[in-house]
């Protein structure tokens, strides 16, 4: 039967790992620009800005804002798309971290 206060320990490490790992992602950006509407987000998701060019806003002065508004959220869903896929592979990364260290070493991988 495992010890209690071995249980304790490895969770509290599993939890330090968990808020580093939290850490890093937070650090992961990613930028995807298209029509003159740019966005920046970041690993947790969230979006750390939006720039529009007066280009982009031609669309609103001509009378069509629906294009506006399809534009702007393909770019966020981009920027988004973008950010999961690095935030993913950064992951599987860590996971695979060798000399048994890491999350992996702790799951028992």
């Amino acid at each position: 039967m495992a010890n209690p206060f071995e249980q304790i320990k490895q969770a509290m490490q599993m939890r330090k790992e968990a808020k580093r790992i939290q850490a890093e992602i937070e650090k992961i950006t990613s930028e995807y620009s298209n029509g003159g509407i740019t966005c920046v987000v970041r690993g947790d998701f969230t979006v750390v800005s939006i720039k529009i060019t007066p280009e982009a806003l031609k669309e609103v002065l001509a009378g069509r804002p629906e294009r506006f508004d399809t534009m702007l959220l393909n770019v966020v869903n981009g920027a988004l798309k973008l950010v999961k896929k690095q935030t993913q592979e950064h992951m599987a990364k860590l996971m695979q971290a060798g000399g048994g260290g890491g999350l992996a070493g702790m799951l028992g991988g």
